[in-house]
Order: structure tokens, then sequence, then C-alpha cells
């Protein structure tokens, strides 16, 4: 009976058919009560759902006046990386050809050192990568243990364990060549057939520390990944702080599935409403997350200035706590992030797409209450605690 009560109903469908002669006005009774009843059902659950949307994402009033204007301008043009050799700044399709030409460029500097990197950059299998290394290790190992042994200092080329695990992999060959193998044909023995063998150079034998210095490099390198760029931004106070325009290198989906997408989950969501229940949307919304690899978010300061970086969706709250204290004056000064909904953010080992916070969120400051009364009471005049640098650059958010 409480079910029915709760969709409106004074009786249950059953009490009104006992009271009917006829089985048959019976049945029909309630298949129409009974889609009646589903569809006012489907009203209900949508209401719920409106309701938790409002819940989760209260915002002052203002803020909603803007958000009704239209769609923010983007903030940010794209997601971009730092190239740990050369320090360009290049767009998220450009990284890895960045990182070619910079390793390429750093041959000149360092044939040995750069070839490493090759062979650990661009072989994308790790354990084909590790394998390798191992064995290549091996050969080196075995020319600084026996030096006097010719035959540890020549490696066949067609040799399979040589084909199947190095010859194969970018950046091997010059590796060798590198660290003074040179390639010559030689007579195989007991044969009038020749084959082509790396064999180490004779001068290579005086400096076998150098030799053994280069192989621990091979086996402690690792692959060199460019450098997420934040793009720190500070915008002056504004009533748009918590509409966002996100370019679409912030998501997994190419431009055309993003709108499909949309179109889908429109067309389903009367559907949806009916069909799940709330651990259902939960599971479902976590899913959705792991469509995003950056966020950007927004942190607002009790003066209304608002700081704005790019992140890895996977990276952790303690991230952003790091990233806001160097904006600080005075990186000591005790805060607290509160997440949308006014949500505490005290588990800084949570990742953003486990906290809701992607592909995009605005969040609030607060300071230590106690701690900011002291340190306004000793200062000599009022100031920002936000670096005078940051403050000098501060941008209009549109």
């Amino acid at each position: 009976m409480g079910s029915w009560a709760a969709l409106g109903w004074d009786t249950t469908p059953g009490q009104v058919f006992a009271s009917q002669g006829s089985a048959e006005l019976s049945r029909s009774l309630w298949n129409a009560l009974s889609l009646l009843s589903r569809r006012r059902l489907c009203v209900v659950v949508r209401k719920e759902l409106m309701a938790e949307a409002a819940a989760s994402e209260e915002l002052p009033a203002e803020e909603k006046e803007q958000e009704e204007e239209g769609a923010a301008a983007p903030s940010v043009s794209g997601v971009y990386f730092i190239c740990p050799l050369s320090g360009a700044i290049v767009r998220k399709d450009q990284k890895e050809k960045q990182l070619r030409e910079a390793i390429q460029a750093y041959f000149s500097v360092d044939p040995v050192a750069a070839s490493i990197m090759e062979i650990h950059t661009f072989n994308r299998d790790r354990e084909k990568v590790r394998l390798c290394v191992e064995t290549m290790a091996k050969y080196l190992d075995n020319i600084y243990l026996h030096p006097e042994e010719e035959k540890y200092r020549k490696i066949k080329l067609q040799n399979k364990v040589f084909q199947e695990r190095i010859s194969c992999l970018e950046g091997t060959h010059k590796f060798f060549q590198a660290v003074g193998f040179e390639t010559k044909t030689l007579p195989v023995p007991g044969q009038e057939a020749t084959e082509e063998f790396y064999v180490l150079k004779e001068e290579v034998l005086s400096r076998l520390e150098e030799l053994k210095d280069r192989k621990e490099q091979l086996l402690s390198s690792e692959p060199v990944r460019a450098q997420l760029h934040r793009q720190l931004t500070l915008f002056q106070p504004s009533a748009a702080a918590a509409r966002f325009e996100l370019p679409h290198d912030f998501f997994n989906l190419s431009a055309e599935e993003l709108r499909r997408e949309q179109r889908l989950r429109t067309e389903a969501v009367e559907k949806a409403a009916m069909l799940r229940t709330r651990a259902m949307r939960e599971k479902e919304e976590q899913r959705e997350m792991r469509k995003y690899n950056y966020t950007l978010l927004r942190v607002r300061f009790p003066d209304g200035y608002i700081l704005q970086g790019t992140f890895y969706a996977r990276e952790s709250v303690s991230v952003l706590y790091n990233f806001v204290r160097e904006a600080l004056r005075d990186d000591w000064l005790p805060f607290e992030l509160l997440g949308p909904g006014g949500l505490k953010l005290t588990d800084e080992s949570l990742a953003f797409n486990e906290c809701g916070l992607v592909p995009s969120a605005l969040l609030s400051l607060a300071w230590d209450a106690a701690v900011m009364a002291d340190v306004e009471a000793a200062a000599e005049e009022q100031r920002s605690p936000l670096r005078p640098e940051l403050l000098a650059r501060a941008q209009s958010l549109s």
C-alpha cells in the first residue's frame, strides 16, 4: 500500500478490482492503471534526479544568472606539454614529434645518451624493452669481464637472439655504434660464406670503465616524457567562475563521437531514469569519469581571485594542494579546499576522477581562521596572500 500511496493512490489496484464483477474488466483496469503508474513513477524519478543535480551544484545567484546567459569563452585553447629536453611548449598532438626532434638534436651532444632515450621512449612494449636492454647489457658485461676474449667483442647480426630481442627495437643499432662498435663483414669459421658482425673497436678496450658506465645508464634509464603544462592563470574576481567551455583535447572521444554521445544520452534519459537505481547511476558516473584524460580546475580564494590550472584526471588531490601552495606569498599558510557543494577534500590521495572533479570543476579555498587572524594582526598593511607577480598578470574571466 505504501508504494501506491507515494504515487498518490488512495486504494490499491487490487482493491479496485475486487469491487468489480467482471474479471475481464479487472484485467483492463489493471493494464491501464499499471501504465499510468509507470508514467507517474518516471516523473517521480526524474524529479529526484533533478533534485540530486541541483543539490550537488549549488551556485550563488549571480553565477546561475551568468550560466543562463550562454556558454563561456574557452579559458584554455587546448592541452599543452613541455618538452624536457628543449623546453618547447607544444599542443598534445605535437608532443611526440617534438620529443623525436629534441632527441635527434641531442645526438650531437651525447650520442650514447640519445640512443638510450630512443630505446626507452619510442618502443611501447615495456617488457620487450626490458628484455632488450638486459640482453644488450649482457654483451657489454662479457666484454668488461673478459676483455682478452675476442669472441665477446663480436656480435653476429643475424644471430636469432639478437634479431628477436634487439635488432627489431628502435635505437638499438645507434647505441652499439655510439659505444664503439662498427659493422664488419667477416668469414664464418668452417664455411665459405661471410656474415655481418658488430665488432668493438680496439681503442674502446682502454676505456672499459666508461663502457661499464654506459651499461648502467642503459639499464637504469626511463622513457623521456613530455610534462603536462599547467597553464597557470590567475583571474580577477568574476561571477563566471563556474562556467567552463573545454576544447576537445580534454576528452578521449573525437568531436563527432562527443556529439553522438550527447545525442544518445538525451534520447535515453527517460528510459534511464525509470530503469536505473541510484547505485547503478553512481557506477555509470564513475565509468563516465574514465572518459577524461585531463581536467581544468579553478580554485576561488576568499577575496574572489580565481587560480586555474590543467591536470591529469588521474592525478591526486595532493597535486592540487601543492599547486595552490606554489601560488602563495607564504606557502606555509594552512588552508582547506572545498569541492562543489562545499565538500572538504581531506583525502589528498584520491584522484580527481574519483572525486568527480573532471573534466572541470570550481573549488573554494578556506583559510585557517585563527592563523589568518594572527597573520593579519601582525601585518603592517593588508596584502593579498597570492604572489605579487601573479597578481600583476591577473586576467579578466569573460
